[in-house]
């Protein structure tokens, strides 16, 4: 038995439920008031921030938790990494989440159970696909999400729509596989919107709500006899779950009144024939018929009798948590995610790509720069257009990071795995791409603009430069996850990355910043500030310079970076790297913060500001004597009459 009631400031809408079951499942009753359909979402708790829940949740007449792997929950959309394919998505998922006591071959074995029970068989070998290469059906997408979930053998699942956005004969084997799993034992909950006729047939039961009241509660292919007692009886040669939504959805009111308006513009008797017969009446008359039916009757007494004795217990097919080892989750994740950025080519490798042509026209134009006292000049111009690229390059990955964290953001939220995990898993795999960026664009520049030379000078400029594109990918990462869309993602972070570089030297000298947040404190923690003090360092200490006039004597290293830089040489370049260093840290902490507490600060908030919202409403005199009245935003204004087919007693 399930018990809720939600809340929320939007005007009510139809919802309608379908229960494919052995029958174990006793009843459904809500209370319902918003906008979309959030039964399964509310039983989940995966409703969004801004609604209110109360009441409680009860399985089997006992209170229990819905956070366990014995009820899963399959949403609306596709949560899937498009470069992998079926069987390997299947495989990582179960990887992740069966013991570790269960050895490959066992794990291959429920696998392969799996693909065979979802009808996969076919596909197993195909990749998902993405935005350059084509990949399976929708169809077969959603027997895939329902397929991940079936791999830990969950006694209840709810699904959201799980035929949304499908053709028929897709929406028909999703719905057969469903009943497959129901007939053994499962307990299969799902809303559906207009399902077909073949796909009406294969439900056992039937909940059909209509702004949170109950219409019918039973078995499915009683309803039409329960329609039909009531003075509904279904059209013949009409499908019947759009019957039902005929009489209980306000929202055709609207197009009959266009209707009925123009057959009486052009003389139609029809229209003059027809009952003053609204949708409100109807599902007025229908809802009375059910409470007063033994539908209901049988209902409430199921529900008394299931109180009264114990549920099963937990299932065998209970993991818990503690026996998937943290290990072998972090190599899985390392894993999966490498085989991803491998194969999306617009994760890394695009961008190295262009990393290497940024760094073949730097090298072109600062080609041989030489030790002229204009080649002084020509090193700060350099690192300007070196970094002012090659860090705005660091966002183009953001589309990309935003599919896994979808993925990665829907498995935490099943309790697949942990943030940590998630963090580690992201650093390792793309560790050798960062060191690839690095190691290729350094290489070029040293060869071509021949700075000062030597394998410690070489060295040193990749380790800085890898930390650099470290540190970008954590803040791009950050970003990702606290803005709506990667479109303001992209903008935020290239802004956030021309702020960094204002504190970093480049344009002014450090000493000649202002005191006041540039200098202090900006230019303590602006990684490139640090940065770019160090690649100074590491290029010019032990070099000299042609003097500016002729006759003079050659200008040190050391000299020309206090003077026309700023830098103190007296510290050693390593102390800059590894303030680098420090900084890549704390923005790696960072992300983990983010990630881990972003969703309850925001829950926190939103919570405070609707209880003080609310009670600013309930010290209103007017908000507190004046009585409540329904919203006529769905009212009906004519008959259904003409909808309904000469056999149907609406007209």
């Amino acid at each position: 038995m399930i018990s809720l009631r939600i809340s929320n400031t939007s005007s009510p809408s139809v919802i309608n439920m379908v229960v494919t079951a052995p029958c174990f499942f006793a009843s459904s009753i809500f209370r319902v008031s918003t906008t979309e359909d959030c039964t399964s979402h509310s039983i989940s708790f995966r409703l969004s921030p801004n609604v209110i829940i109360t009441g409680n949740v009860l399985l089997n007449g006992k209170q229990r938790s819905t956070a366990s792997r014995n009820i899963s929950y399959v949403t609306q959309e596709d949560h899937l990494l498009g470069s992998l394919t079926v069987r390997e998505t299947l495989t990582y998922s179960a990887h992740l989440r069966l013991p570790s006591t269960l050895t490959n071959s066992q794990i291959n074995e429920v696998v392969e159970t799996t693909t065979m029970k979802m009808g996969l068989e076919e596909c197993a070998a195909t990749k998902i696909g993405n935005w350059h290469s084509r990949g399976i059906s929708g169809g077969e997408k959603r027997r895939l999400s329902i397929g991940l979930e079936m791999l830990t053998q969950p006694h209840l699942m709810f699904l959201d729509e799980p035929t949304s956005g499908l053709d028929s004969a897709s929406a028909f084997f999703v719905i057969h596989a469903l009943k497959n799993i129901a007939l053994e034992g499962k307990i299969v909950i799902c809303s559906i919107h207009q399902p077909s006729s073949f796909v009406f047939d294969l439900f056992d039961d039937l909940c059909l709500l209509s702004s949170g009241d109950t219409i019918y509660f039973g078995e499915a292919k009683a309803a039409i006899q329960f329609f039909s007692d009531a003075g509904f009886p279904c059209p013949t040669r009409r499908n019947p779950s759009d019957h039902f939504l005929r009489c209980v959805n306000s929202d055709f009111d609207k197009i009959l009144s266009i209707r009925l308006q123009s057959q009486r513009d052009a003389g139609s008797p029809e229209a003059e024939s027809s009952l003053n017969l609204t949708t409100q009446n109807i599902k007025e008359k229908l809802i009375e018929e059910y409470r007063n039916s033994a539908y209901s009757i049988n209902t409430r007494k199921m529900i008394r009798e299931i109180t009264l004795v114990d549920g099963p217990g937990q299932s065998t097919s209970n993991l818990n948590m503690n026996e998937i080892s943290w290990w072998k989750q972090l190599i899985t994740l390392t894993n999966r995610s490498s085989v991803n950025m491998t194969r999306d080519l617009g994760y890394y490798w695009l961008r190295i790509v262009f990393l290497v042509v940024i760094a073949l026209g730097a090298g072109i134009m600062f080609f041989n720069i030489g030790l002229s006292s204009s080649s002084i000049l020509s090193r700060a111009k350099f690192y300007t257009y070196f970094f002012d690229f090659f860090l705005c390059l660091c966002v183009g990955g953001l589309p990309s990071f935003i599919e896994e964290w979808k993925v990665s953001y829907y498995e935490r939220l099943n309790m697949h795995y942990g943030e940590g995990v998630f963090v580690f898993a992201n650093f390792f795999s793309s560790f050798p791409f960062l060191v690839l960026a690095a190691v290729s664009s350094v290489a070029i520049l040293c060869s071509m603009v021949k700075f000062h030379m030597g394998f410690s000078i070489f060295f040193y400029f990749f380790i800085n430069m890898f930390f650099c594109i470290s540190i970008m990918e954590s803040i791009t990462m950050t970003i990702a996850l606290l803005v709506p869309n990667f479109l303001m993602g992209i903008g935020v972070s290239a802004a956030v990355i021309m702020f960094l570089t204002i504190a970093s030297g480049l344009y002014r000298p450090l000493p000649e910043l202002p005191n006041f947040f540039w200098r202090y404190p900006m230019s303590y923690i602006s990684y490139t500030s640090w940065a770019v003090k160090g690649l100074y360092k590491n290029d010019m200490v032990g070099l000299e310079f042609e003097p500016i006039k002729p006759g003079q004597p050659k200008m040190k290293g050391e000299q020309v970076l206090a003077t026309y830089f700023g830098v103190d040489s007296n510290q050693s370049k390593w102390w800059d790297l590894g303030a680098v260093l420090l900084l890549f840290l704390c923005h790696r902490v960072i992300f983990f913060m983010v990630l881990k507490y972003k969703d309850r600060v925001v829950w926190v908030w939103r919570k405070r500001w609707m209880k003080q919202s609310l009670e600013e409403l309930g010290k209103r005199s007017s908000f507190r004597m004046e009585r409540v009245i329904p919203s006529k935003r769905h009212q009906p204004l004519h008959s259904l009459s003409s909808q309904e087919g000469l056999t149907s007693p609406l007209q």
